[in-house]
């Protein structure tokens, strides 16, 4: 069967109230460090890229698509979108790719990257009949990209200034035409940052459109505090206005974009709703039978063993449950943690000690814990109360009560993504 490549709904506005999406939060690394960027997790109150509730392994993902679409059967594209960059993940964006695309052959699939890792899978990606691209692209002059990205990194070598500029747009600028010639549609997002690429976006729309873009989403700055442009003022309605009515004669515009999270899920003009955020939520505990035999126990950092009521980083051991015959769980042992110090490797040591384990419940974790915990497949959920009830929860797919929401994140935070502060 012919895919209807227009009948996406962000490169088809005409068809965006009927036709959804859902975003696979599978790639949770990014290979740039642009200068307005900072990538929270579970910040309740807050929709933007680079911002997700759950980061899925390839098959959590499927099994979530599998639910998302009997939730919500308007949704007829498939994405990928970070929370980092589908190509700084490439093992868990292409199986991901693979998985949906033999489950669901007739679906549309589109991936957003900022294009510095792209090039090796253009051949797969026209092979798996990806049908859209979107590559951010925020300067074609590496005098003004310098001034947008604090580093990128290729092959582990990392790249700053004028030469970290050129080397992403070196590759961008290739990918656009490649993925042009294979027949894949591509968008070209921009964030307009004022007084540092705000003159500059006609050029990069007359760039784009000769190397075969086929549209450009001009997308306004959100400061971000705490960023290197958190101090930045928002752009104006009328700023945007006139740029993309100037632009436009050049490249046609995407006028309706919603600035998605990478776990978006339905219509553009809804939010995602509750049922599908549990499907998510259920995704991470909900394994297949390989992978429920692996990961069959939740880890607990607890002060007395009846609350979840301790900081990753303060507790000597944990406390490891698994579901019993009886509908209820049961203590499978206590298990020490890696003492302070050691930076990144504790974390990493602890991964391995807690990898048959699909989750961590703690009152609190920091940034490299975090990271560390996902990168082993493990989720980190930063929760309080009893502990059986957050594992009923859990296993049962119910929405925890992250710690999170009791803080409102307005144009004032400046946390973590995992309660300000």
């Amino acid at each position: 069967m012919a895919l209807d490549i227009n009948n996406h709904p962000c490169f088809n506005k005409s068809v965006c109230k009927d036709t959804g999406r859902i975003h696979l939060p599978v790639a949770p690394k990014c290979n740039v460090m642009c200068n307005f960027c900072s990538r929270k997790y579970d910040c309740v109150n807050e929709s933007r890229p680079g911002v997700t509730s759950n980061v899925l392994s390839p098959k959590q993902a499927l099994n979530y698509l599998n639910d998302a679409l009997e939730i919500d059967p308007r949704i007829g594209v498939v994405g990928i979108a970070g929370p980092g960059d589908p190509f700084a993940n490439p093992e868990e964006t292409m199986e991901t790719l693979r998985l949906v695309r033999e489950k669901y052959p007739d679906m549309l699939f589109c991936i957003a990257t900022n294009g510095l890792g792209i090039i090796p899978y253009i051949e797969q990606l026209a092979e798996y009949n990806v049908t859209h691209v979107t590559i951010t692209i925020n300067a074609v002059d590496p005098e003004i990209g310098k001034e947008v990205y604090a580093w990128v990194r290729e092959s582990k070598r990392p790249y700053r200034g004028k030469l970290g500029a050129e080397k992403i747009l070196e590759n961008q600028l290739y990918a656009v035409k490649a993925l042009h010639d294979k027949g894949i549609i591509v968008k070209v997002n921009t964030i307009v940052i004022p007084g540092v690429n705000d003159d500059h976006i006609e050029e990069i729309a007359r760039t784009v459109k000769e190397l075969g873009a086929d549209i450009q989403n001009c997308m306004p700055l959100y400061p971000v505090p705490g960023t290197v442009f958190g101090t930045l003022p928002h752009p104006s309605k009328e700023q945007m206005n006139e740029i993309q009515s100037m632009v436009g004669e050049i490249i046609p515009q995407m006028l309706h974009c919603k600035r998605c999270r990478a776990d978006a899920a339905g219509l553009i003009e809804e939010d995602i709703s509750d049922e599908l955020m549990a499907a998510m939520t259920r995704s991470t505990v909900s394994l297949d039978p390989e992978e429920a035999e692996v990961r069959p126990y939740v880890a607990v950092a607890t002060m007395e063993g009846l609350l979840v009521n301790q900081h990753l980083g303060e507790a000597a051991s944990v406390r490891v449950y698994g579901p019993n015959d009886q509908g209820s769980f049961e203590l499978i042992g206590v298990r020490e943690t890696p003492a302070p110090g050691g930076g990144d490797l504790r974390w990493k040591k602890l991964g391995e000690i807690l990898s048959d384990c699909r989750a961590v419940l703690a009152s609190g974790f920091g940034k490299s814990p975090q990271k560390a915990l996902i990168d082993c497949g493990i989720m980190p959920h930063m929760v309080e109360g009893l502990i059986e009830e957050n594992l009923q929860t859990l296993y049962s797919g119910g929405k925890l009560r992250n710690c999170a929401a009791k803080f409102k994140c307005s144009s004032g935070c400046s946390g973590d993504g995992m309660g300000c502060g």
